[in-house]
Formats: structure tokens, C-alpha cells, sequence
């Protein structure tokens, strides 16, 4: 089995968000001003046992940074 191709969409590469150093990277990088902020202040509120909500917390950064990288999505606000 290959590879897939990472999505590139109208606005371009979407950039690598497989870690929380590079979430935290792509938000402060692509994101609203504010989103990083936010993003660790939601991570430091919750236990970290609590994968459950860790990985909703990132999935929601992760959507609203890939979100913000497609002129479409963006247009329809």
C-alpha cells in the first residue's frame, strides 16, 4: 500500500499537525490570534488521563487550523 498525498487545497499545503508541538506550531502559525493561547489553556484545564477529552481538544484545534487553510470553508462564514 503507498502513501497518500497530503491534501492540498486552494490556499496550499496543509501543514503537519501529528504532534502537539506541531499543532501548537500550525495554530500559532495559521490560526486566529488567540487559538495557541486557548489551545493550551483548554490542554491545562483538563487532566491529561483524560485521553478522551485531550483528543477532542486537539481535533477541534486540528479541524478549525485545516479550516482556516481553505479559502472555500473560509468564504462561507
Amino acid at each position: 500500500m503507498t502513501a497518500q498525498p497530503e491534501y492540498t487545497g486552494p490556499a496550499g499545503s496543509v501543514p503537519p499537525m501529528r504532534t502537539l508541538a506541531e499543532l501548537r506550531e500550525a495554530l500559532a502559525t495559521y490560526g486566529f490570534p488567540g487559538d495557541r493561547k486557548e489551545f493550551d489553556a483548554e490542554l491545562g484545564a483538563v487532566e491529561l488521563d483524560d485521553l478522551t477529552r485531550v483528543r477532542e481538544i486537539t481535533h477541534a484545534s486540528r479541524h478549525r487550523t485545516l479550516l482556516r487553510r481553505n479559502l472555500n470553508a473560509a468564504g462561507a462564514r
